[in-house]
């Protein structure tokens, strides 16, 4: 174990006692089959955490990194989606709300090949998983390829990719939709408080909050908020989470959700590639995503991409973060590219005290630097906008968003998110996406 902690030469020789910490934090938190975003607030493994901590796992044990990755996707179900959450059977039910009994994948999911003997939510989350599984073929791809990784992932890989582009294409329009909050994984975003407003929140005495139990009010959604996805999720696993059959009163089109499809498309050709399938599939696929992407996304008004609201078919007015990380698509048209660099250096999102990316724009009517999503700055997004800065050669600003991230992790003890002014750690501590993203960073060969 202590193997694992001590920093290899030279990728964390500069900062050996970050990496040290990092890396226990990620230890710390690993239940011996996949890695739980915290052990308090979020105790069960989650989607995209799990591709994130993956990500930086490979720096420490190829083979856990690839474990989590098989672990989520054992839970995957017959329809090809994968879950936000798998739940572990050994916790009791009240250790996270909304609980297994509250989801009830393997009864209300049965028509959608929900997993029999696992529990697991009925939603989704971004699919980070395909770029996920090549980076960690690429740590060790002699012991990836004996132990046949990307063989194993692909199908499941491509199968989730199908159903986010058949099943979730709401508008037919060629975009994913998400159809509940947590699903874009910037779960209170002003973005969604317009088409939320249609929802007919639950009773509040209906449901208990658990995430208040470790995480203080003020940094959480309201409870207004909170009966809102509640009725959300209800309904639509009352409708046995069968896409066409439920009436989606909230439906969007995410322009980070779609971003992060395109690269892993372009990750599944790589990873096709590698196992002997066609790799045209999938980069044909992406330029299509890509073009779709700007034509129904991108304000030039803004100089940002933004939400679209399927009920209302329109744009959101609402400048989030989620609009900068298209940045990571290699093929966008370069004047968009700069303009949404101007955008990222601009007074809407530029806090100069952090240098990390405020979760929603500094001069909104609903910014709040402390409550979740609403304006702080998430250590994932800001590594996704290192990547894109690299992905079109912007050495210079990607390695002072590098040493800002780090500088931050090291301060507020790899803090779920932080204030963009203060850099204050908020939410929960010893976060895993926060400690394997540093690791990452760490490393010169990534």
């Amino acid at each position: 174990m202590r193997a694992l902690v001590e920093p290899p030469a030279p990728p964390g020789a500069g900062h050996p006692a970050l990496w040290r910490g990092a890396a226990q934090v990620l230890l710390d938190n690993w239940t011996g089959a996949s890695t739980v975003p915290s052990r308090g607030l979020y105790p069960h493994q989650w989607s995209w955490d799990s591709a994130f901590i993956a990500i930086g796992l490979r720096h420490l044990s190829v083979r856990r990194a690839q474990r989590e990755l098989e672990t989520l996707l054992a839970a995957q179900w017959g329809d090809g989606r994968i879950p936000h959450i798998v739940f572990n059977p050994a916790l009791p039910p009240g250790a996270y709300f909304p609980s297994p009994d509250f989801w009830q994948s393997s009864r209300a999911g049965k028509s959608a090949g929900a997993p029999a003997e696992l529990e697991t939510s009925g939603i989704v989350q971004p699919p980070v998983h395909a770029l996920a599984a090549w980076l960690v073929h690429r740590a060790d791809p002699l012991r990836s390829r004996r132990r046949g990784f990307l063989a194993r992932v692909y199908p499941r890989l491509t199968a989730w990719h199908r159903y986010l582009l058949n099943r979730r294409d709401l508008a037919g329009a060629g975009l994913t939709a998400m159809v509940h909050p947590w699903e874009a994984g910037m779960d209170n975003s002003p973005c969604w408080d317009s088409p939320l407003a249609r929802v007919e929140p639950a009773a509040p005495g209906t449901f208990r909050r658990a995430d208040l139990d470790h995480g203080a009010a003020a940094d959480r959604p309201t409870d207004l908020d909170y009966g809102r996805y509640v009725r959300l999720a209800l309904d639509y696993r009352d409708h046995g989470y069968d896409d066409h059959a439920a009436v989606h009163h909230f439906a969007v089109e995410d322009p980070a959700v779609n971003s992060l499809l395109i690269v892993s498309e372009l990750a599944l050709a790589r990873i096709a590639a590698a196992v002997d399938a066609d790799p045209a599939v999938h980069t044909a696929r992406a330029e299509r995503l890509t073009d779709t992407l700007v034509a129904r996304l991108w304000d030039e008004k803004t100089g940002m991409f933004l939400v679209r609201d399927l009920a209302a078919d329109e744009l959101i007015p609402e400048r989030s973060v989620a609009g900068l990380i298209p940045l990571i698509v290699p093929g966008l048209p370069g004047d968009i590219v700069e303009q949404l660099l101007r955008s990222l250096s601009g007074p809407h999102f530029h806090a100069r005290a952090t240098d990390l990316v405020p979760s929603y724009d500094l001069a909104g009517h609903a910014f709040d630097r402390t409550r979740y999503w609403r304006g702080p700055a998430w250590f994932n997004t800001a590594w996704l906008i290192e990547r894109a800065l690299r992905v079109h050669k912007r050495a210079g600003r990607a390695d002072s968003l590098r040493s800002s991230f780090l500088n931050a992790a090291a301060a507020s003890q790899f803090s779920e998110y932080i204030d963009p002014y203060s850099g204050e750690g908020r939410g929960t501590f010893n976060f895993s996406w926060t400690a394997a993203l540093t690791l990452d960073l760490l490393c010169a060969d990534r």
